[in-house]
């Protein structure tokens, strides 16, 4: 993630003023981080991640730099499989950074868990450039294209695509 990725993430989540996140993808804790940071003092990110290590590293890293151990939930197992159990409108904003493949998904478990006026944000949209490629192209970047045009003909959402990092495709629930 790029620090211009990360900042826009911290942005975003105090905008919402965010209590509640739902991010997908925990990694090694450096968007959570960031999003804590533009959290509620009281906010609570609830991480899923099918890997426990990366989870065990991320609360490492929350905790080193200052955030209370209350402040995380970590859910390890397939983003898909833990979702269903998240409760409906009960997220201020959704953070996708998981497998690719899967963004549409993401997208409708994230209509379902966002409360109105909450925002959903996909990272890694540009495909590395590919994505407005002509030429053949491999599946990860025609399942972006499809969560592209899904956000952007969407009448549930307001969307834009932050030319941050790879780029950061946000969308604001109505």
């Amino acid at each position: 993630m790029t620090p211009g990725t990360g900042s826009a993430l911290g942005l975003l989540a105090a905008a919402v003023d965010a209590k509640a996140v739902a991010e997908i993808g925990t990694g090694c804790g450096v968007s959570g981080i960031h999003l804590l940071h533009g959290m509620r003092p009281d906010g609570v990110l609830t991480t899923v991640d099918p890997e426990p290590e990366h989870q065990q590293f991320a609360r490492q890293a929350f905790r080193a730099a200052g955030f209370a151990s209350n402040r995380a939930r970590f859910i390890p197992g397939r983003a898909l499989d833990v979702l269903p159990r998240l409760a409906d409108a009960g997220y201020d904003l959704v953070f996708c950074d998981g497998d690719r493949l899967e963004y549409l998904d993401y997208l409708a478990e994230s209509l379902r868990l966002l409360r109105p006026g909450g925002l959903v944000a996909f990272e890694g949209v540009f495909g590395a450039g590919r994505t407005i490629d002509s030429g053949p192209q491999p599946t990860e970047v025609l399942r972006l294209r499809e969560v592209l045009r899904a956000v952007r003909e969407s009448q549930e959402l307001v969307p834009s695509l932050l030319p941050v990092g790879d780029g950061l495709l946000c969308a604001v629930k109505r």
